[in-house]
């Protein structure tokens, strides 16, 4: 028994050094703690050094400042046409500008008012003057008076007149027809002497508007001390609205006086040559006897 264990220590002895030769380097325990230690070192150096050069780039790299952004655009207030026309009527001066807006509602109060008195004054003077001479022929002067009559406007008052003097000679009809066209024309210019003093005054106003904001621009320098834009632009824009506004007032008169005229001239010319027509009418009848 004692032979059979010297014999398999004997066998040991032999085998140990093969078996170290062939199996792998095992680290011991010591040596496995010193290699974990060194790497966690090494980790904590590359850290380190990571966010150092991080830390270098972030100092580098320069902050954003809001005055870099792009500005946002300023919103404008768009303004209607009534909202631009009271803004700026108040800023050339509510109390002032109250005698420009005055002239402009009674100058067109007077021009809307003739145009509809010209209007319904015109009359178809070749239709009138038929139905006259048809009346005339079935009841007399009489008939044709009442036609007359029955019909409004210069043309027709001017013929009642006509017919009137018809028992006259030839001068004494034309000249009552003449003197009664006058009448007639004077009715139709009726108040066109006052849109003609609104179309003069308004710009005057405004002129005058403009006089009165130079002197207060003069006036705020003159307290300053100092010329600056900023104290001058009140005085200067009074003056600009107030000018302007003049002129739009006589502009928008003037179209309208104009027209008028016009209109005037067209129905005195109709009056004129239906006038004539009826003389040569009432001539004919007494050379004929009627």
């Amino acid at each position: 028994m004692k032979k059979m264990f010297a014999l398999i220590a004997v066998a040991l002895m032999f085998a140990a050094p093969a078996f170290s030769q062939d199996a792998p380097d095992t680290p011991t325990d010591a040596e496995a703690v010193e290699q974990a230690a060194e790497a966690t070192d090494s980790t904590a150096i590359a850290a380190d050094t990571t966010v150092a050069d991080s830390g270098v780039t972030v100092a580098d790299t320069p902050p954003v400042e809001p005055a870099d952004l792009a500005p946002a655009e300023d919103v404008k207030e768009v303004l209607s046409l009534h909202q631009e026309v009271k803004k700026n009527f108040i800023e050339g001066n509510a109390t002032f500008m109250s005698f420009v807006l005055i002239c402009l509602i009674f100058g067109l109060a007077l021009a809307i008012e003739r145009i509809i008195y010209l209007n319904m004054a015109t009359t178809n003077s070749k239709k009138l003057l038929e139905e006259v001479e048809v009346a005339m022929e079935k009841g007399g002067v009489a008939a044709a008076q009442d036609v007359c009559r029955n019909t409004p406007g210069p043309v027709a008052s001017i013929f009642t007149q006509g017919l009137d003097r018809s028992s006259g000679d030839y001068a004494e009809v034309a000249k009552a027809i003449e003197d009664y066209g006058s009448v007639e024309m004077s009715k139709l210019e009726r108040g066109l002497s006052w849109i003609s003093l609104f179309i003069s005054l308004a710009p005057m106003l405004g002129f005058m508007g403009t006089v009165i904001g130079m002197i207060g621009a003069f006036n705020d320098i003159a307290e300053a001390n100092t010329i600056n834009a900023s104290i001058v632009a009140g005085g200067i824009k009074v003056a600009l609205i107030t000018t302007v506004s003049g002129l739009i007032v006589a502009i928008i008169l003037q179209i309208f006086y104009n027209y008028i005229l016009s209109k005037i001239d067209s129905i005195v010319l109709d009056m004129e040559e239906a006038s004539m027509d009826l003389v040569d009418l009432l001539y004919q009848r007494k050379l004929q006897g009627k």
